[in-house]
């Protein structure tokens, strides 16, 4: 930039880097999205065309930024986690929360023609728009916390909202009715209305609706090695931790060739338990695994 008076404008930027050694999530959330869902008649309780849609446009923004080691996905909602060493950007806020849903918004326009039906199109003004934060995470602990917190989330509201539309749909009730009739009652008590009265067996409802959606880098999966450390250990290690050495040129041009090769999967499973943590040690390492002799399909 050339020097000039009117320069000085720059000084009014404030520093919005992120706090380093910490995991940092970007969460993208729909705006407006109940209306825009209605819109353009999304299926209700859940619209697989949609979730497929949020889940490729997801794929596509972890494809595009490899510094991403994870994302998680639900309704309208998609979380994407940078690794703790990350240095994209400067660790620049503004920055990775700006790229990541712009990128995110754009996949979700361009691949909407492939998930929806052309008479389905888009038009203004009703087009999709994502507002976005992001939150540090000390620790790894922390992390599976948040993640553990938004698929509990998921849950929760999957069996509400099959059991309210459920009411709706095939008990005939209104909004109103449904909504006191729910008011107070437990999983259980949910259950019983799914089954009792439509002989809904919620346990066979699609994982996608009740787990929510799981984006990463496949490799060979890993073995637990025996005697793990537990998670409080783990972040006992993590709090008084030195940040890893930067790596080198070289070591960083490989890990990119490795990535580049690895496959982008969704998955709809646990993400709570330690058995996908542990099966899956490039995912917290931010190092890449060993890749699969077979490709996946």
């Amino acid at each position: 930039m050339a020097n000039s008076k009117y320069e000085y404008v720059r000084s009014f930027e404030q520093s919005d880097t992120l706090l380093p050694n910490t995991w940092i999530v970007v969460r993208i959330d729909g705006r407006g999205f109940h209306s825009f869902s209605n819109r353009y008649n999304f299926t209700k309780p859940n619209d697989i065309r949609a979730l497929n849609l949020m889940n490729a446009a997801a794929s596509a923004v972890v494809k595009e930024i490899p510094d991403l080691c994870i994302a998680y996905g639900v309704s309208d909602e998609y979380s994407f986690i940078f690794h703790k060493t990350t240095t994209l950007f400067d660790r620049r806020s503004s920055k990775l929360l700006s790229t990541v849903v712009s990128t995110f918004t754009a996949f979700y326009i361009h691949l909407w023609r492939v998930h929806f039906p052309p008479d389905i199109a888009l038009q203004p003004p009703h087009l999709p728009t994502f507002d976005a934060r992001t939150i540090c995470y000390p620790t790894l602990a922390n992390l599976r916390d948040y993640l553990s917190w938004r698929q509990v989330d998921c849950h929760i509201n999957n069996l509400y909202n099959t059991t309210f539309w459920a009411m709706r749909q095939k008990g005939g009730m209104g909004p109103r009715e449904v909504e006191e009739e729910l008011k107070g009652t437990l999983a259980s008590d949910k259950n019983e209305i799914l089954w009792g009265r439509f002989g809904i067996n919620y346990n066979d409802e699609n994982e996608i609706f009740k787990k929510g959606s799981v984006v990463f880098c496949q490799y060979e999966l890993e073995e637990p090695a025996e005697g793990r450390t537990d998670t409080l250990a783990l972040e006992e290690d993590e709090a008084t931790a030195v940040p890893d050495t930067e790596p080198s040129r070289t070591q960083k041009e490989r890990a990119k060739k490795v990535r580049a090769k690895a496959s982008v999967v969704v998955r709809h499973i646990d993400i709570i338990k330690d058995d996908f943590w542990e099966r899956r040690p490039w995912i917290s390492s931010g190092k890449p695994g060993k890749p699969l002799a077979v490709e996946e399909q």
